[in-house]
């Protein structure tokens, strides 16, 4: 989808949502009864301390875990009435960027087109089977898409000049902002961030929270947990606040950490221990 049609839509159907969410593992309840929407060209940042069910949210927003209750829709769409095929391409319009990065042997270029290769049609894919079976070895319209997309991601992290390098031999910091480079480079509608800065130093932090704004930017709805809550401050425009399994509140950023509505909220700010 293109930026200024996703944009145009700022005041429209929501990104992605989940309505009336509930997740257990065996008899523990992690999330109940939570609801949570996040609009194209928004960063919304939950917050809560660690242990209390962000990633799980996470999870159930990437499609990747049904919640034992409740609705996701992507772009309005209910993911879990849809049928196996288009589930799949609902999940393949999210990116989900973790704690620690994880890559594939080879350069950084191979793996930041990882997710543009496994989302091409096999339309595309048939087509350049049968040029490989006649001979013809020069590049696809697709190859073309590919190395351009890349090339794009990757300056977006300021790692523009290192397509060329193998993957293991970049700093953990480098790793992540490939992590985030991966995940942007096949344009999804929603990026899911699971607390995408928490073992890097202010360098790369600072590079990693202007890629999301860069992503906002081009009209992509940004989740970010994290249980930094200065970062939240300076990067999203609203703020959830994940507390016993369910929002304590959400709001614009400096209405939540100026002014809560919620008690809990006040004493997790200011730094008491609340669950």
């Amino acid at each position: 989808m293109a930026t200024a049609d996703r944009l145009d839509r700022r005041d429209g159907t929501p990104a992605l949502s989940a309505r009336s969410v509930s997740v257990a593992y065996g008899d523990d309840p992690v999330l109940s009864d939570l609801s949570l929407a996040v609009d194209p060209g928004e960063v919304l940042a939950v917050i809560g301390p660690s242990g209390v069910g962000k990633t799980t949210l996470l999870r159930v927003l990437s499609l990747s875990l049904r919640p034992d209750d409740g609705i996701v829709t992507v772009d309005g769409t209910d993911a879990w009435t849809a049928d196996a095929a288009g589930r799949l391409a609902l999940r393949r319009r999210i990116g989900l960027v973790f704690q620690e990065p994880s890559l594939f042997e080879g350069s950084v270029a191979r793996n930041v087109s990882y997710g543009l290769r496994v989302r091409r049609s096999w339309r595309e894919r048939i087509r350049d089977g049968l040029a490989s079976a006649v001979g013809f070895d020069g590049p696809s319209a697709g190859s073309n898409g590919t190395a351009a997309a890349v090339r794009e991601a990757l300056s977006v992290v300021g790692l523009a000049d290192a397509t060329d390098r193998p993957a293991s031999s970049l700093s953990g910091g480098e790793a992540q902002r490939v992590s985030f480079a991966r995940a942007l480079a096949y344009d999804p509608d929603v990026l899911l961030l699971d607390e995408p800065t928490s073992d890097l130093d202010p360098r790369n932090t600072a590079v990693v929270e202007d890629a999301m704004g860069e992503a906002a930017g081009r009209g992509i709805g940004v989740v970010l947990a994290t249980h930094d809550m200065h970062q939240a401050e300076r990067v999203a425009d609203r703020v959830a606040v994940l507390l016993g399994g369910a929002f304590a509140e959400v709001g614009p950023t400096a209405a939540v950490f100026e002014d809560p509505d919620d008690d809990r909220t006040r004493k997790f700010i200011s730094g008491e221990l609340v669950w």
